[in-house]
Formats: C-alpha cells, sequence, structure tokens
C-alpha cells in the first residue's frame, strides 16, 4: 500500500467494462454497417477485407504508439475506396458498429459503486484508455451516471497517444493537476498497462486479472504489477480512506 496515492486512473476496455458475445448484437451491428455503406459486393467479401485493413492499422498504432482519429480510422486507413462524402459524415458511427460486431460492452457489476467509494474516501480519479472510438466511453459513463466522478477522461483517439507510451500517462497526471510519483493506475493488459504506468513514473500499477486479455497477450514476466486484484471492488482493500 503506497499511502501518498492522491490520484487514481483507470484503463476502461476489459477492466471497468468486458464484452459479452451476443450473435443477434453483433450480426445486426454488421448489418447496420453494410446497410449505412451501401455494400454492393457480399458480406463475406466486405469483412474480409476490413480486417485485413484492420490487422494492418492496428499493427501499425502498436508499432508507433499513435493512435488515429475516427475519422482518419475510416477515411484513410479502413475505407480509402469508398468516397469521402459518403464515409465522413458517418465515422462515429461506423466505429460503434465495428465494436459492437464483437459483443456488447456492460460494466462489471461492482464497478459503480467501487468508483462512488473511491472518489468519496478522497481520490481523484481519471480515465486512460486506448480506444478507436470518441464516443463511447463518455456515452456509458453518462449513462451508469459516473461522469462526475473523473477529473479528466483521456482516450487514445481524441490525444493521438497509445499507452505505453509513457506520454500520455504524464499528460492524465497533468490535466488532474498531480504529479506521475503520487498516481496510480488500474489496468488488465500484463505487458503495455504495467510497461508504460512504470515508464511513466507513477507511484503504483494494479492489474486486474482478466481471462481474454491474459489469452491474447500472457504476462513475459519483464514487467511486474504491484498489486493483482481479480474484482475493482478489491481496489477499496488498496486504498483507504484519505480523510
Amino acid at each position: 500500500m503506497n499511502p501518498n496515492i492522491d490520484a487514481i486512473f483507470l484503463d476502461v476496455g476489459n477492466t471497468l467494462r468486458i464484452v459479452i458475445k451476443d450473435p443477434e448484437f453483433s450480426q445486426a451491428a454488421k448489418q447496420q454497417m453494410l446497410d449505412l455503406l451501401d455494400v454492393k459486393e457480399s458480406p463475406e467479401v466486405f469483412f474480409d477485407k476490413l480486417n485485413l485493413r484492420w490487422k494492418a492499422h492496428r499493427k501499425r498504432c502498436k508499432e508507433t504508439l499513435v493512435e488515429a482519429s475516427e475519422k482518419d480510422l475510416w477515411m484513410v486507413h479502413m475505407l480509402p475506396d469508398y468516397p469521402r462524402e459518403k464515409v465522413e459524415p458517418i465515422t462515429g458511427k461506423l466505429t460503434r458498429l465495428w465494436r459492437d460486431k464483437d459483443g456488447r460492452r456492460v460494466p462489471r457489476s461492482d464497478v459503480k459503486d467501487t468508483i462512488i467509494e473511491l472518489h468519496r474516501r478522497g481520490y481523484q480519479l481519471g480515465i486512460i484508455a486506448n480506444t478507436i472510438t470518441e464516443t463511447e466511453i463518455p456515452d456509458w459513463m453518462a449513462e451508469d451516471q459516473v461522469t462526475d466522478y473523473f477529473k479528466t477522461v483521456i482516450l487514445s483517439s481524441k490525444v493521438a497517444l497509445r499507452k505505453p507510451n509513457p506520454e500520455i500517462y504524464w499528460l492524465a497526471a497533468r490535466e488532474i493537476g498531480v504529479e506521475s510519483a503520487k498516481c496510480a493506475y488500474v489496468g488488465d493488459n500484463p505487458v503495455r498497462d504495467v510497461e508504460g504506468t512504470q515508464a511513466a513514473g507513477y507511484g503504483m500499477m494494479i492489474l486486474i486479472n482478466e481471462p481474454d486479455t491474459l489469452k491474447k497477450e500472457p504476462p513475459t514476466g519483464e514487467f511486474t504489477p504491484d498489486f493483482k486484484i481479480d474484482s475493482i471492488s478489491e481496489l477499496l482493500e488498496i486504498f483507504p480512506d484519505r480523510s
């Protein structure tokens, strides 16, 4: 336990929210994309093409640690062969549907109560998330009525930086007005989240065990978090009441 922590930043995907598989929901998202774009080729050919472009784009993002805006994502990387005037007005909608095709994203059951209690205990709270969407996280926060508990929300799609680049962590610390050594970060990626947090000089890194993440990116042993937790509510055992 580090009694000098003033601010706690949290990841969102697979940390505060998880993906629930829902074939009907996913299929509806795909169909909406086809309808919005008036796709003439078969759905299989269309999505095979997009998946190839998506993989190439994500590889580039991970190598450069730069995130594209929603508009650049679709007009430059995903749909460069579609008319600009058709794609530009719907880039935000396309991003949401592209994510929805993987399933429903829902908050963990203990998230809201834990956020409220950490805020009550006197910690400044913020979000640092790698995400391609500019609206999904703010919309979820508003829907679950937790927006006012967070002092800042740093999204890679808005600031063009990606974890583990320490710059995104330093930006968040500046936004919230707390030096890095007095900040903690909570995330699910055993490599990227730990590496970035420690490179930025944060005082603490807490890793939530998430099976889906560990399957895709197992720990290498090179980076070690300060704590490992299985539920968000366990943060209340790490961060005491500051009052």
